[in-house]
C-alpha cells in the first residue's frame, strides 16, 4: 500500500509538498490495518484520498508528479537516451528553479510481508544527481543502495551500499548505470530479483484517469475486460454496476456486424432495445462505463488509482458510490487505494451524500501569491467534531477556494460590456 508521498519542484509545486495516506488516530475509522508499527503504536493506511481546492490550485500536478516517477522508473534505461537531457518539468515563475533539482519520494509497503521501503530519486535537466532505497525489515532501517552524482571517491563515490539487505550483482549493475538513468530501472531491466520486485509496483499501480483526454482507451480497456472467456467475470461485474447506476439499461450484447459492445434499454413498452455505444448512448455512460475498466482491474489487483477531477467523469452520487467501493473491505478485499481530486464540496455534505469522507482523507490545494502549490490537510484546520465541512469548505475556513468576492465576477463583466457600447 502506498503510505506517503513527496515532491519538490514540479510544475506549480515549487517547495516539497507530502501527502500521506496514513491514518490518523482522530479519524473516522476507514484506515486499513499495514502491519507496521511506530512507537509502539499500530500503522494503518487509509483506502481513499481526495485532494480538494480551486481551479488552478495545482491538483492535478500532484497526480502528474506520481504519474512521471512512475514513467520515470519505467523509462528511464530503455528511453531517456532517445532524446537529449532527463525529462521534467520544473517550476517556471521561478527562474532559479531551473538550476534546482525536482525531487520524487514514495513510501510503501510491499509483498506479503508488508515490508516498508523508502525509494526516491532527484533529477536535473541531465543527470540522475540522488536516488536511493531504504527497506524496513522487522522495523529496521537498512540502505540497499544511496546514489548521489558527484559524491567523491574518499565517501565512497556515487554508490554507497551501507548494509546486507541488497545482495544483488552491485559493481556489474553500477557499471551499466548511466548518468541519465535510475539505478531501479537498470536492476529491473536486467532481471534482479529484489529490485524487480519494486520495479513491478510502479508498473502495476498509479493508473491515472483523466476527464474527457483518455475516455477512448478506458472504453477500449472495459471492452477487452468484459470479452468472452476473460478472468473474473467481469462481463457480469460490469453488467451489474452498469444497471443499478440508474441509467436505464438491463442488458449487454455484442453486435455480430461490428463487434462493438451495445447496451440494452428499457423502453415505454415495458421491452427493452440495443442502442449503438458510439453514436447513441450519453456521454454519462460513456463515462461510467470507461471508469469501471480501470476500477475493478485496481481492486482486483490491489494498486492506487488515480482519477484527476472525479466529478467531472461522474455524477456526485456515482462518485460517492466509487468512494465507498473502495471504503468497504469486502468491496475491496485487496487493500486498492484511490487517490482523486475535485471541486465538488457535496463530497464533504452530510445532508444529501451521507458524507463517504472521513475528516483525515481530505487534503486542500492552495496557490500562494507567488504562484506555488501548498498542500496540506484538513484536519490542519482543526475542525470541530459535528462541523459541517461542506459549509465550513465553500466559506472558505479551510482555504481552497477562489478569493473572489459574490457578485464579483458579474460586475466587471457588466463593466466591460458597458465599457465596449460606449
Amino acid at each position: 500500500m502506498l503510505l506517503r508521498f513527496r515532491v519538490a519542484n514540479h510544475r506549480s509545486i515549487r517547495d516539497e509538498c507530502e501527502l500521506s495516506l496514513i491514518g490518523s488516530a482522530s479519524g473516522d475509522g476507514n484506515a486499513r490495518a499495514t502491519g507496521l508499527r511506530h512507537d509502539r503504536q499500530d500503522v494503518s493506511a487509509l483506502p481513499v484520498l481526495g485532494v480538494f481546492g480551486a481551479n488552478a490550485a495545482g491538483k492535478s500536478n500532484m497526480l502528474s508528479a506520481l504519474r512521471d516517477m512512475r514513467q520515470a522508473v519505467r523509462t528511464s534505461f530503455a528511453d531517456w537516451t532517445k532524446s537529449p537531457g532527463v525529462p521534467r518539468k520544473p517550476f517556471k515563475l521561478d527562474p532559479a528553479c531551473a538550476d534546482e533539482t525536482s525531487l520524487y519520494e514514495v513510501d510503501l509497503t510491499l509483498g506479503r510481508s508488508r515490508t516498508r521501503f523508502t525509494y526516491g530519486f532527484e533529477l536535473s535537466d541531465d543527470r540522475v544527481e540522488a536516488e536511493w532505497l531504504h527497506a524496513y525489515p522487522q522495523g529496521k532501517r537498512e540502505t540497499w543502495f544511496d546514489r548521489e552524482a558527484g559524491r567523491p571517491e574518499s565517501e565512497g563515490g556515487e554508490f554507497v551500499f551501507e548494509d546486507d539487505g541488497f545482495t544483488g550483482r552491485r559493481e556489474d549493475l553500477v557499471a551499466l548505470t548511466r548518468p541519465d538513468a535510475l539505478f531501479l530501472s537498470t536492476g529491473a531491466t536486467l532481471n534482479d530479483p529484489q529490485l524487480s520486485a519494486l520495479h513491478r509496483w510502479f508498473l502495476d499501480n498509479l493508473w491515472l484517469v483523466t476527464p474527457g483526454e483518455d475516455v477512448a482507451h478506458r472504453t477500449k480497456w472495459t471492452q477487452e475486460l468484459i470479452e468472452p472467456g476473460g478472468k473474473y467475470d467481469y462481463r457480469e461485474r460490469v453488467l451489474h454496476l452498469l444497471t443499478v447506476a440508474d441509467l436505464g439499461i438491463t442488458g449487454m450484447e455484442t453486435d455480430p456486424d461490428t463487434g462493438r459492445v451495445r447496451l440494452r434499454h428499457r423502453t415505454a413498452d415495458g421491452g427493452d432495445a440495443p442502442l449503438d455505444f458510439i453514436t447513441e448512448e450519453s456521454f454519462g455512460t460513456h463515462a461510467w462505463f470507461a471508469f469501471l475498466g480501470p476500477m475493478l482491474s485496481v481492486l482486483d489487483k490491489g494498486a492506487v488509482l488515480l482519477v484527476d477531477e472525479i466529478d467531472s467523469s461522474l455524477h456526485p452520487t456515482l462518485a460517492a458510490e466509487v468512494v465507498r467501493i473502495f471504503q468497504d473491505s469486502q468491496a475491496n478485499p485487496n487493500n486498492a487505494q484511490l487517490i482523486f481530486t475535485t471541486h465538488d464540496a457535496t463530497l464533504l455534505g452530510e445532508e444529501v451524500l451521507d458524507r463517504p469522507l472521513g475528516r483525515d482523507q481530505v487534503w486542500i490545494a492552495a496557490k500562494d501569491r507567488s504562484g506555488a502549490t501548498e498542500l496540506y490537510p484538513l484536519t490542519a484546520a482543526h475542525p470541530a467534531d459535528g462541523e459541517n465541512l461542506e459549509r465550513g469548505y465553500l466559506r472558505g475556513r479551510y482555504g481552497g477556494v477562489p478569493r473572489v468576492s459574490a457578485g464579483e465576477i458579474a460586475r466587471e463583466v457588466s463593466w466591460q460590456e458597458a465599457k465596449a457600447t460606449a
